[in-house]
């Protein structure tokens, strides 16, 4: 296909995914999924709000320094101390981008920012001109531009790439349009803005509507070249456009869009996984593309129409995005070698140490369970591999519980080689080994979210339990998983508390008014 034919992907899950309330990740979990977009083949990563906070500055220059073959981009208000700070945190980037922004809609301009439409462009055109001694890669968004008024939009367009920039990002900030309305504003744009052709049109849509992603395919058809967009569709309010689904619709209706994505569709259900289990934002089941029902047939007439032709009823493969199958893997007399070979099969690569520790979880796991699925194997790799040093470390409980007697917990804990146990009784098994260990560790923890959900089927199957907890002013989240479900919490629970210790700067909370 010719270059004109690509619809560049920028991914924003470190920004404004970010941004969804008690979505936090630590620099560690960032650039982790930084990792995982790359492999992917996503064109460009903003990585975060430099100049919000110091913690958000750090996380940008380190994807900076390791991620080197996407664009890694940091958003900057049309100041020039969050240029600076940018600039200063993309140094170390083997391609860097400034990604500017000032809101140019009536209702902002009136209550927000107070000022008339030409102090607005002046105001653009100053941070654009400002930038370009920095940067050679800028973007800039009219924000709120979906309710802007148009002549004032082509003007302030025109402008802004006149003064260089190279990308003209259009919107929907508040998920107010429409498919047809929001594709005909990108035609608009191109028809009236005479310079349009030296600039890439991007598109950043929000989901307050539902229809972030079909706002987002109709700006493609209508001439968009970039889309904004997020993993799992995660962000502010009701999320963002999400990538999964923008690049498999372009993918598999290329007959009727003509496009195509650099992206390697096979890593997005890894991906989604990570970005699910980092922020502690489950998948629904019946999410598009990435949804654990996304491939199964349920009806009769489906499932004997799939088995005949796939095609039938499946417009795409489980395969085309990386889903994990439900076959039987491995078994308790499968060795170490077959381990680590299946474990790389999926994409998974440990270290010796944590490989010896894997394998170990994995024949304790086959003395339990009579079948082992990918899944199975997928939870205990992620059990195993930790971002942050291991303070506390389960070593057993055990429960006395019962419909009329009040449940008791033993844990049994270690740290810097010492053993300490406590018991405690509480409203259900979950809360007294949570007291339990609240009163080993002689912090307390506030539960302020639990969910639990099977890695595979069966009445053997092991729980996930997923927690977002909030200890010593911090909020984190974190999972454990165990084919016993209060083991599975209690390290859910440790894992939050060794998150919590290992975290130095407490997070900075800023309001944000952003695309």
């Amino acid at each position: 296909m010719k270059k004109k034919d690509r619809v560049l992907i920028f991914d924003t899950t470190l920004r404004d995914g970010e941004q969804a309330p008690g979505a936090s990740m630590n620099m560690n979990e960032k650039l982790e999924v930084a990792y995982s977009l790359e492999k992917m083949g996503v064109d460009v990563i903003e990585a975060g709000f430099p100049v919000i906070s110091p913690g958000d500055f750090a996380s940008v220059k380190t994807v900076a320094k390791n991620i080197k073959c996407s664009v890694i981009c940091g958003l900057a208000r049309c100041v020039k101390k969050d240029i600076d700070a940018a600039a200063d945190s993309l140094k170390f980037a083997q391609q860097a981008r400034v990604h500017v922004f000032l809101a140019t809609s009536k209702i902002h301009l009136e209550h927000k920012l107070k000022k008339n439409p030409d102090e607005i462009l002046q105001m653009a055109v100053d941070a654009v001109k400002y930038a370009k001694k920095r940067f050679s890669d800028i973007e800039f968004s009219p924000e709120d531009a979906s309710r802007s008024e148009k002549k004032f939009l082509y003007r302030i367009i025109e402008e802004v790439i006149k003064a260089g920039a190279r990308t003209v990002n259009i919107p929907d900030t508040v998920g107010y349009s429409m498919p047809a309305e929001y594709g005909k504003l990108i035609a608009d744009i191109k028809k009236n803005v005479p310079n349009i052709n030296k600039a890439v049109i991007s598109v950043h849509c929000h989901d307050d509507l539902g229809v972030a992603v079909g706002n987002s395919l109709s700006a493609i058809k209508s001439g968009a070249r970039q889309a904004e967009c997020t993993i799992n569709g995660i962000g502010e309010r009701a999320g963002n456009a999400s990538l999964e689904e923008i690049v498999m619709a372009i993918k598999t209706r290329s007959d009727f869009y003509g496009l195509h994505t650099n992206i390697n569709t096979e890593e997005i259900c890894k991906t989604s996984r990570l970005v699910s289990r980092l922020t502690g934002f489950i998948v629904p089941p019946n999410k598009a593309i990435v949804g654990n029902n996304a491939f199964r047939h349920e009806a009769g007439i489906h499932q004997d129409g799939v088995l005949k032709e796939r095609s039938t009823y499946e417009i795409m493969t489980p395969e085309d995005v990386g889903f994990i199958g439900t076959g039987l893997v491995l078994g308790k007399h499968s060795g170490r070698h077959a381990f680590k070979v299946r474990l790389k099969s999926l994409g998974i690569e440990l270290t010796d140490k944590q490989l010896d520790k894997a394998f170990e979880r994995f024949k304790k796991l086959t003395d339990k369970k009579k079948e082992i699925y990918d899944e199975d194997l997928i939870a205990i790799a992620e059990d195993e591999v930790r971002l942050v040093k291991d303070i506390w470390a389960f070593v057993d409980l055990t429960t006395t519980s019962g419909a009329k007697i009040t449940p008791k917990v033993d844990v049994v804990l270690k740290s810097k080689g010492k053993t300490y146990c406590h018991s405690s009784s509480g409203d259900g098994p979950v809360d007294a080994c949570y007291k339990a260990i609240d009163k080993i560790i002689k912090m307390k923890g506030e539960l302020l979210d639990y969910s639990i959900q099977s890695v595979t089927r069966g009445k053997d199957a092991q729980g996930e339990v997923q927690i977002r907890v909030r200890l010593n002013d911090r909020t984190v989240v974190a999972h454990g998983t165990s084919t016993d479900i209060i083991v599975a919490s209690a390290k859910a629970y440790i894992n939050a508390v060794n998150k919590a210790m290992s975290l130095k700067e407490k997070p900075k909370v800023v309001l944000n008014y952003t695309p």
